[in-house]
C-alpha cells in the first residue's frame, strides 16, 4: 500500500512538473491536444510554424495570384478578381487581399533587397514559391498595419501549407530578421547612396528596375517636363489607383451609377469613380452598359471620336480601331458612331482577344451601333483597305510602362530588349493606319507608355518616309472629351502630342498623337475641305 501511495505521488509530481514545463514565464499553457497528427495548438511565440497548418483565405489567394503571375505570365488585374470569386473572399477580406497582392508585386524589388540582406544565399537559389511567401510576409511587416506576430505566424502557416515544414522554418527565421527593423531603417541599409548612385537609389526605394527608372526620367525630359519629377512619378506608379468606370454612350448615365454608389469621374465626360472593390456585381456592368476603364484610356479614344470632329476633312462614315483588344476603346468609339452616321471596324490579331472585343461591344450592337469585329493582322489592313477610313485608332502594343499602377508585374516582366522588338510592330501598325486613312482622314497613334522609343521616335521615324501626313495639335481634341471644370485647369504640355502622367493627371501615362493625311486636291488644285 505504501509502495502504491509513493508510486501515485511520484506520478503526480511528474505530471505537475510536465504541466509546469509546458507553461511560459507568464503562466500561459503551451500544451495542447494533438488531433490526428495535427500541430500543437495554443501559444507558441518561439515556434509559430507549429501554430497552424493553413493560413487565412486572404493570404492564400494572394499567394495563388503571385504564383499565377509568375508561372503563367498572366496579368495581375485579370487574375485577382477571378481568385476572389473562386475563394468567395469579399468585403474587408477582399480589400486586405487586394492590398497584399498588388502591394507585394509593386514592392517586389525593394522586398527582395531586404530579404537578400536576411539570407545567406542568392535569391535565385531559393525555391520561387517560398520566395513568394516571404515577399508576402515582408510586405505585411514593412508596409501594412498588420501586427508583427500575426504577419509572421500567418505567413509561416502559409509556407507550411504550400511548400512544407522545412521551408516554413526557414521563412520563420527570415521574417524574424525582417521584423527587427522598420522600412526606413531597411532602406538606409539596402538602398545605394543617392549621391553616388541616384538611379540605384531610386530603383530600390521606389521598387522599379534600374532601366525603367532611366527610361522614365528620359521620358519626362523628352516630353517637356523636368527630370526632378522622377520621384513623384515613381511614387505615383506605386500608389493603388482608384477604380474608374466608363459609361457606354447612350446606354446609361451618371444618375444611375450614383444610385449604385459611384460618383462623377475627374476628367472624362463618360467616367465615373467607384469607391473600392470589384464593381462586377453591379447590374450596369453585368449588362455591358458600364465597364472598368482608366480615364486616360477614355480620353485617348474620345480625342479621336469627339475631338477630331473639326479635324476630319473626309467623308466621315467609316472608322477603324486597328488594335482593338480587349475592346474598351472600341466600345467607347462604337457608341459614338451613331451621332456621325458611321460604322466601326474593330480589328484584333489574336482570336481570343477578338472574343473579348465581341463581349465589350455586344450591348452596343444590340442597341443599333454598327460595329464589326475581325481577327486580322493590323499591319496588312492598309494594303487591303487603302484610303477607306476617316478615323483610325492605333492603340499600339507597347511595354505598358505607363500602366504600372494597374499592372505592376510589367515592371519585372519587361526588359529593354522588348522596346526594340515592339518598335517594329508599332511602326508597321502606324504605317498601315496611315495607308488605311482616307485623304483628309485623322489617325490617332496611342500608347500606354511614355517611353520615347515607343512614342515620339516612332512617329518621327514613320513620318520621315512620307510626305502626305501632317501633325495636328492634340490638346484641344483631348480637352473635348473632358468635363468642363477640368478643361480649364488641366496641363497638357506644349503639343502637338499629349502625354498624360499619373503624378500630374491621375491617369495612366497615355500618349496621344494625332495625324492627318493630306486631303485630295480639287480640280482647282486646292485641298478638299
Amino acid at each position: 500500500m505504501n509502495q502504491d501511495r509513493r508510486s501515485n505521488q511520484d506520478r503526480g509530481r511528474r505530471d505537475g512538473n510536465a504541466q509546469r514545463d509546458q507553461r511560459d514565464h507568464q503562466g500561459r499553457s503551451r500544451s495542447g491536444s494533438r488531433g490526428q497528427g495535427g500541430p500543437r495548438r495554443g501559444y507558441s511565440e518561439s515556434r509559430p510554424a507549429e501554430r497552424a497548418r493553413r493560413s487565412t483565405p486572404s493570404r492564400q489567394v494572394a499567394f495563388e495570384g503571385l504564383r499565377m503571375v509568375r508561372e503563367e505570365d498572366t496579368y495581375a488585374n485579370l487574375v485577382l478578381p477571378r481568385l476572389l470569386r473562386t475563394h468567395r473572399v469579399s468585403g474587408r477580406d477582399a480589400a486586405f487581399t487586394t492590398e497584399l497582392f498588388y502591394g507585394s508585386l509593386r514592392a517586389q524589388g525593394r522586398l527582395d533587397a531586404v530579404i537578400a540582406a536576411c539570407v545567406d544565399r542568392p535569391l535565385d537559389k531559393i525555391d520561387p514559391p517560398l520566395l513568394d511567401v516571404m515577399r508576402l510576409g515582408a510586405y505585411q511587416l514593412l508596409d501594412m498595419s498588420v501586427a508583427p506576430h500575426a504577419a509572421t505566424s500567418e505567413t509561416v502557416a502559409l509556407a507550411r501549407s504550400v511548400v512544407g515544414a522545412g521551408a516554413a522554418s526557414f521563412a520563420n527565421a527570415v521574417l524574424r530578421r525582417v521584423g527587427e527593423k522598420d522600412l526606413p531603417q531597411w532602406l538606409l541599409e539596402v538602398a545605394p547612396d543617392r549621391e553616388q548612385d541616384p538611379t540605384g537609389h531610386l530603383a530600390v526605394v521606389h521598387s522599379h528596375p534600374r532601366w525603367v527608372v532611366r527610361a522614365l526620367s528620359d521620358a519626362l525630359a523628352g516630353h517637356g517636363r523636368s527630370r526632378d519629377e522622377i520621384d513623384e512619378l515613381l511614387a505615383a506608379q506605386n500608389a493603388a489607383p482608384s477604380v474608374s468606370l466608363v459609361m457606354r454612350p447612350g446606354l446609361t448615365d451618371l444618375d444611375e451609377l450614383i444610385d449604385h454608389g459611384a460618383s462623377q469621374g475627374r476628367l472624362s465626360i463618360f467616367a465615373a469613380s467607384w469607391p473600392s472593390g470589384d464593381p462586377g456585381g453591379m447590374d450596369p456592368v453585368k449588362e455591358g452598359r458600364v465597364a472598368v476603364q482608366d480615364e486616360g484610356s477614355q480620353l485617348a479614344a474620345l480625342a479621336l471620336a469627339l475631338g477630331a470632329d473639326d479635324l476630319v476633312l473626309a467623308e466621315d462614315h467609316h472608322w477603324l480601331d486597328l488594335c482593338a483588344g480587349p475592346g474598351g476603346k472600341a466600345a467607347l468609339m462604337g457608341g459614338l458612331t451613331v451621332g456621325h452616321d458611321a460604322d466601326l471596324l474593330a480589328v484584333e490579331l489574336q482570336e481570343h482577344r477578338t472574343e473579348l472585343v465581341d463581349r465589350a461591344v455586344a450591348t452596343l450592337q444590340e442597341a443599333g451601333c454598327e460595329i464589326t469585329t475581325r481577327t486580322a493582322d493590323g499591319t496588312t489592313i492598309g494594303d487591303e483597305l487603302p484610303g477607306r477610313f476617316s478615323r483610325v485608332l492605333v492603340d499600339a502594343p507597347c511595354s505598358g510602362l505607363g500602366a504600372l499602377r494597374r499592372r505592376p508585374e510589367a515592371r519585372w516582366r519587361r526588359t529593354p530588349a522588348d522596346i526594340g522588338q515592339l518598335g517594329g510592330i508599332q511602326r508597321g501598325l502606324l504605317s498601315s493606319a496611315l495607308d488605311a486613312a482616307a485623304p483628309g482622314g485623322v489617325v490617332a497613334y496611342v500608347t500606354c507608355s511614355p517611353h520615347l522609343a515607343e512614342t515620339r521616335l516612332i512617329v518621327a521615324d514613320v513620318l520621315k518616309r512620307r510626305d502626305d501626313i501632317e501633325q495636328l495639335d492634340a490638346r484641344d481634341a483631348v480637352r473635348a472629351g473632358m468635363l468642363l471644370a477640368a478643361r480649364q485647369d488641366v496641363e497638357l504640355g506644349e503639343g502637338p502630342a499629349v502625354q498624360l502622367w499619373p503624378h500630374v493627371h491621375g491617369t495612366d501615362a497615355m500618349y496621344i498623337h494625332l495625324l492627318r493625311k493630306q486631303p485630295a486636291p480639287t480640280e482647282e488644285g486646292l485641298p478638299t475641305a
